[in-house]
């Protein structure tokens, strides 16, 4: 980028550069500059330098975002000389002044960071307009209405984005002004109107500021260039950088640009259109537009917008004309765009554009945020068109996107309570609890409840709420609203536009056809048809064909690790392998052990004096774990099966209440109050750093003999039944050291050759261990020379490297990560520098040992793409992920190898 930079002119005198200029023949970036100019900038320099109508401005690259935190939120007295020609560059364009009262130029300032964020940070449009330009633009433009409604519009977003005053003071001025004149549509204000609206909202500035508003143009516009810098550290901006993985060192470019105005009358409009279907990955235009209309207009949901296309209108049944038919010509010319920006960038493009008295001009473009079925379809329909190649197919779909394929959607076939209908605006079905507020949902989502959060419109600070929620509902707004494009990034359900809903906020109910609906009460969404439903609705199992089959094949055709799951039911095993799971390798045996059927005699086990009580209870326990395993090693079908032997504390299958003690002392024929006393003996100050997995072997080892005689067991009958011998590794957990391994190991060899000599044959098998404590990994060379395979258990891994507990992290954890201490939670991605280290150091050991040891990991970073990266580097055989992550890890994989090409 500083090549960039020196090619163009640099900055001033010793100063780097920080303004680029777009527009007007020339065009100081393209594309490929997104990390400087942001996404935004970079496009909007990349239309300019391909011939399309793109208003002339500037940039001011992210590198200036940096340097205003760092240097306590000031300017460089350079920057001021390169925005003076910056703007100087537009006014030569345009033949319109910065400041002329006669013809004035005005301006907008967006932000754009390299990382698409719809509606996180600020924007301000018609900068420039005072007393005196307001009258200078009425001439010019031989309209006083369009000018005054600008100014009225100017000032209430300036006044929020950089004064920072209330926001709802303005609208209620509005609102009462409306009233007053028996108006339903702003559109009815005449220039008269509008002129006394302003009078008002001057006297809300000076009233709430305790300052008349600026006048100063060059005041307003270092105003705006610092609240949209300011706004990248928002509270929303954070929460949605956090969910999106969005590093905060990236920094927003904030970019100048002249205003073009779709606010001129019937000639004039603004819109906001995708080159497919953003829900469904459809080859068709989609969109929407409004005429006599600034672009906050359509996605703020202030008018319900028009469609674009005909045939849209048509589907939907309604009145006002599309663009198609309104505007033909224009359309024309859009649609022409359309297809030039998607064969140019190679992927489905979102779009904003304004026409201002019949002729059109693009404002951005960017890669439109899709449903995982849109990216599913678009990526597989672009191969096939011959537009980009398979691999390329397959490093376009986000694996952590394919989680909404994954799950329920309504019953076509159940009852349903049908009580409106809006805009499908993200498909997908939910159902939860009524409520108002964003604050109010991530409460009762904290407390477990599924949540439908309902808005008249959603705003970006509720980002918090929407991420909280199981689904979005709002009584206006499009298709291409603020809800309708943060939920289908989010892969929430959003029912939009329900234009019949009555919301009332303040008495936390709604009111829609006679019937009445309050917070708390059950209602259901359907994001793929817009309807609404009162109560619960049943749902039905996904069907994963069709797109999803060919790019999954396309996936596994490039992968080189193995992808697993983490499963211990038939119903696990199922759903993983339906999912196309290579094996087990997770299987936790003591989640069978808490079965209600037999949690008795694991208690007797446990709470008995000696060896011989144990076994006793164990005895018991046999046939019960010989069939667990019988059932996976079916399902299975000769597939790797890793079995981790007991691993939690004794102390979290002690009996607590009174009849828990009472139903053991029946069973075992001991005393309650003897079996208090031994419970006591057993507790336990810190149990996670106590008296489990391999400690347990050590001690009691009858309970890894019988977990062992089970699992060979039950790899002979399924042998013997279907021909077709399962492959059982046996996992020790919590290994430490070289010996515990050893005598750990001497007991599953001991109970297989027992169990092959009954049966009179034998099968393969693996004994290995799980590397979850640091000095595991330091002495892997050691613990290679009797484990045959490693699995990395990363949660607990994660956990004893870094002296964290993960069940209590929560609660300090995202203040580390908006800090910067670690990229992102550690127990969610891979702590690559720390506990990665230790995976690569007994990796490297343990090969050394054991040349071609089987290696993988189990914990839940198995399904993190992030992790699986890390994996693929480090060259481990396989990850496992819990079922319905098997998609996503397979599609990560697939990416891994591809980067690594």
């Amino acid at each position: 980028m500083a090549t960039l930079a020196a090619e163009n002119g640099g900055g001033t005198g010793t100063e780097p550069r920080y303004v680029y200029r777009f527009g007007g023949g020339v065009s100081d970036g393209g594309s490929g500059d997104r990390n400087l100019l942001g996404g935004k900038g970079a496009n909007l320099a990349e239309m300019a330098s391909i011939g399309l109508p793109v208003p002339p401005g500037f940039t001011i690259s992210t590198e200036m975002c940096t340097r205003y935190y760092e240097e306590g939120q000031r300017f460089p007295e350079s920057l001021r000389t390169e925005v003076a020609n910056g703007i100087a560059h537009i006014e030569g364009i345009t033949g319109k002044k910065f400041g002329d009262a006669a013809d004035p130029l005005l301006v907008s300032v967006r932000s754009g960071a390299r990382a698409s964020m719809p509606g996180m940070m600020d924007t301000v449009l018609n900068l420039g307009l005072n007393d005196a330009t307001v009258v200078g633009l009425a001439q010019a433009s031989g309209d006083a209405r369009f000018a005054w409604d600008s100014y009225r519009r100017f000032i209430q977003m300036y006044s929020d984005v950089v004064l920072e005053l209330d926001h709802g003071a303005f609208e209620e001025a509005l609102e009462i002004a409306k009233e007053d004149k028996g108006y339903s549509l702003d559109t009815e204000l005449s220039a008269e109107d509008w002129q006394g609206l302003v009078d008002q909202y001057k006297a809300i500035v000076q009233e709430q500021w305790n300052k008349p508003f600026p006048q100063d143009v060059h005041e307003q516009l270092w105003g705006a260039v610092g609240a949209v810098f300011g706004s990248w550290q928002s509270e929303r901006a954070k929460v949605y950088r956090r969910l999106h993985d969005i590093p905060g060192a990236w920094g927003t470019a904030v970019n100048v640009q002249a205003m073009v105005f779709g606010n001129m009358g019937d000639t004039s409009a603004t819109g906001v259109a995708f080159t497919r279907d953003p829900s469904t990955g459809e080859r068709a235009y989609y969109g929407e537009y409004l005429i006599n209309a600034q672009g906050e207009d359509v996605v703020a949901g202030i008018r319900t917008p028009q469609y674009l296309t005909l045939a849209a209108r048509e589907k939907a049944g309604a009145k006002p004309l599309s663009m198609e038919e309104s505007m033909p010509e224009v359309y024309g010319q859009l649609a022409k765009v359309f297809d030039l920006l998607e064969t140019h960038y190679r992927d489905m493009q979102d779009i904003e554009f304004t026409v201002q008295q019949g002729k059109l001009w693009m404002l951005q473009t960017r890669a439109g945020k899709r449903t995982a079925k849109a990216a599913l379809k678009v990526a597989v329909d672009m191969a096939e068109e011959g537009l980009i190649t398979r691999e390329e197919a397959v490093a376009r779909v986000d694996p952590a996107a394919l989680d909404q394929l994954l799950h329920p959607t309504l019953d076509p076939k159940a009852p349903r309570d049908v009580i409106a209908k809006g805009l499908p605006a993200s498909p997908g079905a939910a159902s939860g609890l009524v409520v108002f507020d964003a604050d109010t949902a991530e409460k009762r989502a904290e407390m477990g409840d599924a949540v439908i959060l309902v808005r008249t419109e959603t705003s970006p600070e509720d980002i918090h709420g929407m991420h909280a929620a199981k689904g979005i509902l709002t009584a206006r707004g499009g298709m291409t609203s603020h809800a309708a494009v943060v939920a289908r990034g989010m892969g929430r359900p959003c029912v939009s536009g329900v234009g019949t809903l009555a919301i009332d906020a303040k008495a936390k109910r709604f009111k829609v056809g006679g019937r009445e609906v309050k917070e708390g009460d059950t209602i259901t969404i359907d994001g793929s048809t817009g309807e609404v439903m009162l109560g619960s609705v049943a749902t039905v199992q996904p069907e994963l064909a069709g797109d999803f089959g060919v790019l999954m094949e396309w996936a596994d055709g490039v992968r080189r690790l193995k992808v697993r799951a983490n499963a211990e039911t038939p119903l696990d095993c199922e759903t993983a392998r339906s999912f196309g799971a290579e094996g087990v390798g997770l299987c936790r045996t003591e989640h069978m052990f808490f079965d209600a059927d037999r949690i008795t005699a694991v208690r007797q086990m446990i709470l008995a004096e000696d060896e011989k009580g144990r076994r006793a209870a164990l005895a018991k326990l046999l046939p019960e774990q010989r069939g667990d395993f019988t059932a996976i090693f079916r399902i299975m079908a000769g597939l790797p099966v890793t079995i981790r032997l007991l691993d939690p504390p004794l102390h979290e299958f002690l009996p607590h209440a009174e009849e828990e003690f009472a139903e053991v002392a029946a069973s075992s024929g001991v005393g309650v109050e003897t079996l208090k006393r031994r419970a006591a003996e057993l507790h336990e100050f810190n149990p996670m750093l106590g008296h489990r997995g391999c400690r347990l072997g050590v001690t009691y080892p009858e309970i890894y003999e019988m977990q062992a005689r089970a699992i060979f067991e039950a790899a002979l009958d399924v042998a013997a039944e279907t021909g077709e011998p399962p492959i059982p590794e046996v996992m020790i957990p919590l290994v430490a050291t070289r010996r515990e391994l050893e005598l750990m190991k001497a007991i599953v060899d001991k109970a297989a050759a027992a169990v092959f000599a009954e049966r009179g044959r034998d099968i393969a098998y693996l004994v290995g261990t799980m590397i979850e404590l640091p000095r595991a990994a330091l002495k892997a060379g050691e613990i290679a020379e009797v484990g045959e395979f490693f699995s990395f258990g990363t949660n607990d891994l994660t956990q004893t490297t870094l002296g964290v507990s993960r069940d209590d992290a929560g609660r300090f954890l995202t203040t580390y990560v908006d800090q910067g201490i670690y990229s992102k939670d550690p127990f969610v991605s891979l702590d690559v520098e720390g506990v990665g280290e230790l995976i690569e150091i007994a990796a490297e050991r343990g090969r050394k040992t054991r040349a071609g040891i089987k290696l993988g990991i189990c914990g839940e970073h198995g399904g993190d793409p992030a992790s699986i990266a890390f994996c693929e580097r480090t060259g481990l055989d396989y990850v496992s992920a819990s079922p319905y992550r098997v998609p996503i890890a397979r599609l990560a994989a697939a990416q891994a190898a591809l980067a690594a090409r």
